[in-house]
Protein backbone atom coordinates (compact mmCIF):
# COMPACT_ATOMS: atom_id res chain seq x y z
CA UNK A 1 0.00 0.00 0.00
CA UNK A 2 1.12 3.64 -0.79
CA UNK A 3 2.14 5.98 2.59
CA UNK A 4 -0.10 8.88 2.52
CA UNK A 5 3.08 10.81 1.98
CA UNK A 6 5.39 10.43 -0.69
CA UNK A 7 8.29 12.46 0.36
CA UNK A 8 9.99 12.53 -2.68
CA UNK A 9 7.13 13.21 -5.19
CA UNK A 10 7.04 16.70 -4.89
CA UNK A 11 10.20 19.36 -3.84
CA UNK A 12 6.35 21.93 -2.85
CA UNK A 13 4.18 19.21 -1.37
CA UNK A 14 0.36 19.77 -1.96
CA UNK A 15 -1.65 21.35 0.99
CA UNK A 16 -3.55 18.81 3.25
CA UNK A 17 -6.34 18.63 5.95
CA UNK A 18 -3.27 17.98 8.52
CA UNK A 19 -1.40 20.77 7.02
CA UNK A 20 -4.72 23.11 7.65
CA UNK A 21 -4.98 21.57 10.64
CA UNK A 22 -1.03 22.73 11.72
CA UNK A 23 -1.40 25.99 10.16
CA UNK A 24 -4.20 26.71 11.65
CA UNK A 25 -3.36 25.93 15.12
CA UNK A 26 0.12 27.60 14.40
CA UNK A 27 -1.52 31.15 13.80
CA UNK A 28 -4.33 30.70 16.14
CA UNK A 29 -1.58 30.56 18.81
CA UNK A 30 0.59 32.98 17.69
CA UNK A 31 -2.51 35.29 17.44
CA UNK A 32 -3.42 34.35 20.63
CA UNK A 33 -0.33 35.26 22.78
CA UNK A 34 -0.35 38.13 20.75
CA UNK A 35 -3.67 39.55 21.77
CA UNK A 36 -2.42 38.12 25.53
CA UNK A 37 0.88 40.02 25.43
CA UNK A 38 -1.57 43.43 24.23
CA UNK A 39 -3.44 43.68 27.31
CA UNK A 40 -0.82 43.33 29.03
CA UNK A 41 1.08 46.21 27.16
CA UNK A 42 -1.55 48.36 27.02
CA UNK A 43 -2.99 48.25 30.61
CA UNK A 44 0.18 48.71 32.29
CA UNK A 45 0.93 51.62 29.70
CA UNK A 46 -2.15 53.53 30.26
CA UNK A 47 -2.11 53.06 34.15
CA UNK A 48 1.61 54.64 33.57
CA UNK A 49 0.54 57.69 31.59
CA UNK A 50 -2.78 58.53 32.94
CA UNK A 51 -1.49 61.50 35.12
CA UNK A 52 -0.33 63.28 31.65
CA UNK A 53 -3.74 62.05 29.66
CA UNK A 54 -5.41 63.77 32.50
CA UNK A 55 -3.08 66.67 32.96
CA UNK A 56 -2.82 67.35 28.70
CA UNK A 57 -6.61 67.16 28.31
CA UNK A 58 -5.38 64.59 25.09
CA UNK A 59 -8.78 63.19 23.86
CA UNK A 60 -10.37 59.57 24.61
CA UNK A 61 -10.18 59.14 20.68
CA UNK A 62 -6.55 60.42 20.01
CA UNK A 63 -5.68 58.41 22.69
CA UNK A 64 -7.60 55.33 21.34
CA UNK A 65 -6.59 55.87 17.44
CA UNK A 66 -3.41 58.27 17.81
CA UNK A 67 -1.45 56.50 20.15
CA UNK A 68 -2.44 53.17 21.12
CA UNK A 69 -4.48 52.15 17.55
CA UNK A 70 -0.67 52.84 16.06
CA UNK A 71 1.36 52.20 19.10
CA UNK A 72 -0.04 48.45 19.05
CA UNK A 73 1.65 47.65 15.33
CA UNK A 74 5.27 48.81 16.54
CA UNK A 75 5.53 46.70 19.92
CA UNK A 76 3.86 43.59 17.89
CA UNK A 77 6.32 44.12 14.99
CA UNK A 78 9.61 44.16 17.29
CA UNK A 79 8.69 40.97 19.03
CA UNK A 80 6.80 39.14 16.21
CA UNK A 81 9.24 36.61 15.86
CA UNK A 82 9.35 36.02 19.90
CA UNK A 83 5.32 35.44 19.74
CA UNK A 84 6.06 33.07 16.56
CA UNK A 85 9.04 31.26 19.01
CA UNK A 86 6.76 30.89 21.43
CA UNK A 87 3.42 29.58 19.76
CA UNK A 88 5.87 27.06 17.79
CA UNK A 89 7.11 26.08 20.97
CA UNK A 90 3.62 25.68 22.81
CA UNK A 91 1.69 24.15 19.68
CA UNK A 92 4.42 21.69 18.81
CA UNK A 93 5.55 20.57 22.48
CA UNK A 94 1.62 19.74 23.18
CA UNK A 95 1.58 17.35 19.75
CA UNK A 96 4.66 15.52 20.87
CA UNK A 97 3.77 15.11 23.98
CA UNK A 98 0.22 13.34 22.83
CA UNK A 99 2.42 11.40 20.69
CA UNK A 100 0.78 12.88 17.66
CA UNK A 101 3.74 13.47 16.44
CA UNK A 102 5.30 9.75 16.57
CA UNK A 103 1.93 8.65 14.70
CA UNK A 104 2.64 11.32 11.66
CA UNK A 105 6.17 9.97 11.52
CA UNK A 106 4.88 6.43 11.47
CA UNK A 107 2.53 7.01 8.62
CA UNK A 108 5.50 7.73 5.94
CA UNK A 109 5.55 11.66 6.72
CA UNK A 110 9.25 12.76 6.71
CA UNK A 111 10.46 15.42 9.72
CA UNK A 112 11.01 17.90 5.83
CA UNK A 113 7.59 16.52 5.12
CA UNK A 114 6.13 18.23 8.98
CA UNK A 115 8.14 21.53 8.58
CA UNK A 116 6.22 22.00 5.79
CA UNK A 117 3.17 24.31 7.19
CA UNK A 118 5.56 25.87 9.66
CA UNK A 119 7.67 27.72 7.29
CA UNK A 120 4.46 28.50 5.48
CA UNK A 121 2.88 30.64 8.42
CA UNK A 122 6.29 31.87 8.78
CA UNK A 123 6.68 33.18 5.66
CA UNK A 124 3.16 34.73 5.83
CA UNK A 125 3.82 36.33 9.54
CA UNK A 126 7.68 37.61 7.76
CA UNK A 127 5.89 39.10 4.88
CA UNK A 128 3.39 40.91 7.03
CA UNK A 129 6.37 42.04 9.09
CA UNK A 130 8.32 43.42 6.13
CA UNK A 131 5.53 45.19 5.08
CA UNK A 132 4.97 46.35 8.54
CA UNK A 133 8.46 47.51 8.93
CA UNK A 134 9.44 49.20 5.78
CA UNK A 135 6.07 50.93 5.09
CA UNK A 136 3.39 50.91 7.34
CA UNK A 137 4.93 51.38 10.81
CA UNK A 138 6.91 54.13 9.78
CA UNK A 139 4.09 56.35 8.40
CA UNK A 140 2.11 55.34 11.73
CA UNK A 141 4.53 56.13 14.12
CA UNK A 142 4.32 59.82 12.74
CA UNK A 143 1.30 60.59 14.86
CA UNK A 144 2.46 58.54 17.32
CA UNK A 145 5.35 60.54 17.55
CA UNK A 146 3.31 63.77 17.69
CA UNK A 147 0.98 62.67 20.24
CA UNK A 148 3.55 62.18 22.66
CA UNK A 149 5.03 65.32 22.05
CA UNK A 150 2.21 66.79 23.13
CA UNK A 151 0.14 64.94 25.81
CA UNK A 152 3.69 62.70 27.47
CA UNK A 153 5.47 65.80 29.42
CA UNK A 154 8.55 63.46 29.64
CA UNK A 155 8.64 63.12 25.79
CA UNK A 156 7.97 67.09 25.48
CA UNK A 157 10.91 67.59 26.95
CA UNK A 158 13.03 65.50 25.05
CA UNK A 159 12.03 66.39 22.11
CA UNK A 160 15.33 67.84 21.01
CA UNK A 161 18.68 67.43 22.70
CA UNK A 162 20.50 71.04 24.23
CA UNK A 163 23.21 71.02 22.53
CA UNK A 164 23.14 69.22 18.98
CA UNK A 165 26.16 69.00 17.07
CA UNK A 166 25.81 67.55 13.29
CA UNK A 167 28.27 67.47 10.50
CA UNK A 168 26.89 68.86 7.19
CA UNK A 169 29.98 67.96 4.69
CA UNK A 170 33.37 66.62 5.63
CA UNK A 171 35.55 69.31 7.90
CA UNK A 172 32.09 71.27 8.96
CA UNK A 173 30.16 70.82 11.41
CA UNK A 174 27.09 72.82 12.78
CA UNK A 175 26.42 73.67 16.59
CA UNK A 176 22.62 74.25 17.80
CA UNK A 177 22.02 74.61 21.31
CA UNK A 178 18.53 74.99 23.03
CA UNK A 179 16.58 74.93 19.49
CA UNK A 180 12.98 75.55 20.16
CA UNK A 181 10.29 73.93 17.51
CA UNK A 182 7.93 76.12 17.97
CA UNK A 183 9.78 79.39 17.60
CA UNK A 184 12.59 77.74 15.24
CA UNK A 185 14.67 79.88 16.80
CA UNK A 186 18.01 78.58 18.82
CA UNK A 187 19.45 80.41 21.54
CA UNK A 188 23.15 79.93 20.04
CA UNK A 189 24.24 78.63 16.42
CA UNK A 190 27.93 78.03 15.56
CA UNK A 191 29.55 76.27 11.98
CA UNK A 192 32.98 75.34 12.57
CA UNK A 193 35.43 74.25 9.37
CA UNK A 194 38.32 71.89 9.90
CA UNK A 195 41.68 71.27 8.82
CA UNK A 196 42.17 68.05 9.92
CA UNK A 197 41.84 68.20 14.14
CA UNK A 198 42.56 71.90 13.87
CA UNK A 199 39.65 74.65 13.54
CA UNK A 200 40.13 76.95 10.63
CA UNK A 201 37.43 79.29 11.01
CA UNK A 202 34.18 79.69 12.65
CA UNK A 203 30.62 81.68 12.40
CA UNK A 204 29.02 82.34 15.82
CA UNK A 205 25.52 83.88 16.45
CA UNK A 206 22.97 84.05 19.23
CA UNK A 207 19.35 84.00 18.46
CA UNK A 208 19.50 82.51 15.25
CA UNK A 209 15.97 81.82 13.27
CA UNK A 210 15.42 78.82 10.78
CA UNK A 211 13.04 79.68 7.51
CA UNK A 212 11.18 76.38 7.06
CA UNK A 213 10.27 77.95 3.76
CA UNK A 214 13.69 78.99 2.20
CA UNK A 215 15.26 76.83 4.30
CA UNK A 216 17.82 79.76 5.45
CA UNK A 217 18.98 80.51 9.01
CA UNK A 218 18.91 84.53 9.63
CA UNK A 219 20.28 86.27 12.62
CA UNK A 220 20.99 90.09 13.60
CA UNK A 221 23.91 90.02 13.93
CA UNK A 222 27.10 87.71 13.77
CA UNK A 223 31.00 87.22 14.56
CA UNK A 224 33.55 85.27 12.50
CA UNK A 225 36.50 83.84 14.46
CA UNK A 226 39.63 82.61 11.76
CA UNK A 227 42.45 81.39 12.81
CA UNK A 228 46.49 82.09 10.85
CA UNK A 229 49.07 80.10 10.31
CA UNK A 230 50.24 80.63 13.69
CA UNK A 231 47.83 80.33 15.11
CA UNK A 232 46.30 83.89 16.24
CA UNK A 233 42.32 84.44 16.53
CA UNK A 234 40.80 86.67 14.23
CA UNK A 235 37.31 88.70 15.50
CA UNK A 236 35.02 90.40 12.56
CA UNK A 237 31.68 91.36 13.94
CA UNK A 238 29.22 91.13 10.67
CA UNK A 239 25.36 92.12 10.60
CA UNK A 240 22.24 90.40 9.07
CA UNK A 241 23.41 86.88 8.63
CA UNK A 242 21.27 85.07 6.24
CA UNK A 243 23.19 81.92 5.05
CA UNK A 244 22.09 78.14 3.75
CA UNK A 245 23.51 75.26 5.01
CA UNK A 246 22.96 71.83 4.12
CA UNK A 247 21.07 70.97 7.71
CA UNK A 248 17.39 70.67 7.51
CA UNK A 249 15.33 71.42 10.81
CA UNK A 250 14.02 67.74 10.52
CA UNK A 251 17.56 66.37 11.44
CA UNK A 252 17.51 68.34 14.45
CA UNK A 253 15.97 66.06 16.04
CA UNK A 254 16.31 62.49 17.97
CA UNK A 255 18.09 60.57 15.70
CA UNK A 256 15.56 57.34 16.76
CA UNK A 257 12.88 59.21 16.63
CA UNK A 258 13.59 60.18 13.01
CA UNK A 259 14.43 57.17 11.57
CA UNK A 260 11.38 55.36 12.49
CA UNK A 261 9.35 57.84 11.29
CA UNK A 262 10.67 57.00 7.76
CA UNK A 263 9.77 54.01 5.12
CA UNK A 264 12.18 52.75 3.49
CA UNK A 265 11.87 54.96 0.43
CA UNK A 266 12.94 57.83 2.78
CA UNK A 267 15.26 55.80 5.19
CA UNK A 268 17.70 54.98 1.96
CA UNK A 269 17.80 58.46 0.40
CA UNK A 270 18.33 60.19 4.24
CA UNK A 271 21.33 57.14 4.31
CA UNK A 272 22.81 58.60 1.24
CA UNK A 273 22.42 61.92 2.43
CA UNK A 274 24.30 61.11 5.40
CA UNK A 275 27.04 59.43 3.68
CA UNK A 276 27.40 62.57 1.14
CA UNK A 277 27.96 64.63 4.07
CA UNK A 278 30.27 62.27 5.98
CA UNK A 279 27.90 62.06 8.71
CA UNK A 280 28.91 60.48 12.02
CA UNK A 281 25.47 58.91 12.41
CA UNK A 282 25.97 57.20 9.67
CA UNK A 283 26.51 53.89 11.16
CA UNK A 284 23.22 54.24 13.52
CA UNK A 285 21.78 54.67 9.87
CA UNK A 286 22.43 51.47 8.39
CA UNK A 287 21.61 49.40 11.84
CA UNK A 288 18.28 50.72 11.44
CA UNK A 289 18.34 49.96 7.41
CA UNK A 290 19.55 46.12 7.60
CA UNK A 291 17.83 45.83 10.93
CA UNK A 292 14.86 46.37 9.49
CA UNK A 293 15.23 43.16 7.13
CA UNK A 294 17.31 40.67 9.33
CA UNK A 295 14.53 40.56 12.74
CA UNK A 296 11.34 39.72 9.96
CA UNK A 297 13.62 36.63 8.55
CA UNK A 298 14.30 35.53 11.88
CA UNK A 299 10.71 34.46 12.30
CA UNK A 300 12.70 31.21 9.44
CA UNK A 301 14.86 31.10 12.03
CA UNK A 302 13.24 30.73 14.89
CA UNK A 303 10.49 28.39 13.65
CA UNK A 304 13.33 25.77 12.90
CA UNK A 305 14.48 25.85 16.33
CA UNK A 306 11.10 25.63 17.82
CA UNK A 307 9.82 22.70 15.28
CA UNK A 308 13.28 21.35 16.18
CA UNK A 309 13.79 21.57 19.91
CA UNK A 310 9.85 20.99 20.81
CA UNK A 311 9.16 17.70 18.33
CA UNK A 312 10.29 14.93 20.78
CA UNK A 313 8.83 13.82 23.49
CA UNK A 314 10.68 14.34 26.84
CA UNK A 315 9.62 13.64 30.62
CA UNK A 316 9.49 17.76 31.78
CA UNK A 317 6.50 17.89 28.78
CA UNK A 318 5.58 21.22 27.22
CA UNK A 319 7.56 23.50 30.42
CA UNK A 320 10.24 21.81 29.85
CA UNK A 321 10.36 23.05 26.05
CA UNK A 322 8.70 25.94 26.84
CA UNK A 323 11.82 27.18 29.33
CA UNK A 324 14.59 26.24 27.14
CA UNK A 325 12.87 27.90 24.29
CA UNK A 326 12.15 31.17 25.95
CA UNK A 327 15.92 31.15 26.96
CA UNK A 328 16.51 30.66 23.66
CA UNK A 329 14.62 33.29 22.04
CA UNK A 330 15.66 35.61 24.96
CA UNK A 331 19.14 34.51 24.15
CA UNK A 332 18.26 36.07 20.36
CA UNK A 333 17.34 39.16 21.45
CA UNK A 334 20.24 39.75 23.67
CA UNK A 335 22.47 39.02 20.97
CA UNK A 336 20.72 41.23 18.34
CA UNK A 337 21.31 44.41 21.32
CA UNK A 338 24.66 43.69 21.44
CA UNK A 339 25.63 43.46 17.81
CA UNK A 340 23.65 46.68 16.83
CA UNK A 341 25.97 48.38 19.70
CA UNK A 342 29.04 46.91 18.42
CA UNK A 343 27.93 47.93 14.48
CA UNK A 344 27.25 51.91 16.19
CA UNK A 345 30.44 51.94 17.93
CA UNK A 346 32.35 50.84 14.73
CA UNK A 347 33.92 47.31 16.37
CA UNK A 348 32.25 45.64 13.39
CA UNK A 349 30.84 46.21 9.76
CA UNK A 350 27.00 46.73 10.43
CA UNK A 351 26.01 44.54 7.70
CA UNK A 352 28.30 41.87 9.34
CA UNK A 353 26.62 43.05 12.92
CA UNK A 354 23.17 42.97 12.23
CA UNK A 355 22.98 39.49 11.01
CA UNK A 356 25.29 37.59 12.86
CA UNK A 357 22.80 36.87 15.86
CA UNK A 358 20.76 34.99 12.25
CA UNK A 359 23.65 33.53 11.70
CA UNK A 360 24.55 32.10 14.83
CA UNK A 361 20.85 30.96 15.44
CA UNK A 362 20.51 29.51 12.28
CA UNK A 363 23.61 26.98 13.27
CA UNK A 364 21.92 26.26 16.08
CA UNK A 365 18.64 25.31 14.26
CA UNK A 366 20.39 23.30 11.69
CA UNK A 367 22.07 21.31 14.76
CA UNK A 368 18.81 20.62 16.11
CA UNK A 369 17.12 19.58 13.10
CA UNK A 370 19.54 17.20 12.41
CA UNK A 371 18.91 15.71 15.95
CA UNK A 372 15.00 15.80 15.39
CA UNK A 373 12.95 12.63 15.17
CA UNK A 374 13.07 11.30 12.08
Amino acid sequence: MEPQYDNKRHWFPGFKILDRYILGKFIGTYLFAIAMIIVVIVVFDYVEKIDDFTETHAPLSAVIFDYYFKFVPYFVNQFSALFTFIAVIFFTSKLAYQTEIVAMLSGGMSFRRLMWPYFLGATFITALSLVLSLWLIPISQRDCVAFEQKHIRKRTRDQYDRHIYRQIEPGTFAYIRGFSKNTSVASFFALEQYDGSSMVRSLESSDVRFDPESKRWRSNRYVERTFDEEGNEIFTQHRNLDTIINLDVVELGRLNELLKTMNIVELNQFMAQQKAKGSDSLRQIEVEHHARYSYPFGTFILTLIGVSLSSRKVRGGTGLHIGIGIALCFSYIMLTRVFEEFAKGGSMPTLLAVWVPNIIFLAIGIYLYRKAPK
